[in-house]
C-alpha cells in the first residue's frame, strides 16, 4: 500500500489540508513548525506562511489552499485579539467552516473565551506532537 492510500482524508475524500501560521509581530516560529513537520509526518498536506503574517493573510491563504484547518502559533500576548480577527474575517469571506485550532503561551484562563469565540482547541504548552496530530484527524478526518 502506498502512502498516499495511508493518508488522513477529509469525509469528501481529500487529503487534510492545514495552514499554520504566526499572526502578528512574534518572531518564535520553533513550535509552529515542529507542528507542522507533524502533521506532514503524519500524511497531511501542510501550508506554513511564516511570520508575521496578518489575519487577512492568513484567511486569504487559508481559501486559496482550499484548507480544511488554520492552526495559528501565537507567542505574544496577543492571541485574543489575533484568534477574533482570523475568526471575523473567515466569517466576512463565507468560510467559517475551516476549523481553527492554536497553541502558544496562552492562559488557561482565556480558553473559555477563545472556545466561546469559535476557536475549536487550543493546545498548551506540553502538549505532544502526537496529541495535536490525533486531534486534527479526528476532527476534519473521515469516519471509517
Amino acid at each position: 500500500m502506498s502512502s498516499a492510500t495511508l493518508a488522513p482524508r477529509t469525509p469528501g475524500g481529500a487529503p487534510i489540508r492545514v495552514v499554520i501560521a504566526k499572526p502578528g509581530l512574534d518572531g518564535h516560529d520553533r513550535g509552529a513548525k515542529v507542528v507542522a513537520r507533524a502533521l506532514r509526518d503524519a500524511g497531511i498536506e501542510v501550508v506554513y506562511t511564516g511570520l508575521h503574517q496578518t489575519p487577512d493573510q492568513i484567511v486569504e491563504t487559508a481559501i486559496q489552499e482550499d484548507a480544511d484547518v488554520i492552526g495559528l502559533s501565537v507567542l505574544s500576548g496577543a492571541h485574543m485579539t489575533l484568534f477574533a480577527a482570523v475568526l471575523d474575517k473567515l466569517a466576512a469571506r463565507e468560510a467559517s467552516d475551516i476549523v481553527v485550532f492554536g497553541g502558544g503561551i496562552i492562559p488557561r484562563d482565556d480558553i473559555p473565551e477563545l472556545e466561546a469565540l469559535g476557536v475549536a482547541k487550543i493546545f498548551t504548552p506540553g502538549a505532544t506532537t502526537a496529541s495535536i496530530v490525533d486531534w486534527v484527524i479526528t476532527r476534519v478526518g473521515a469516519t471509517a
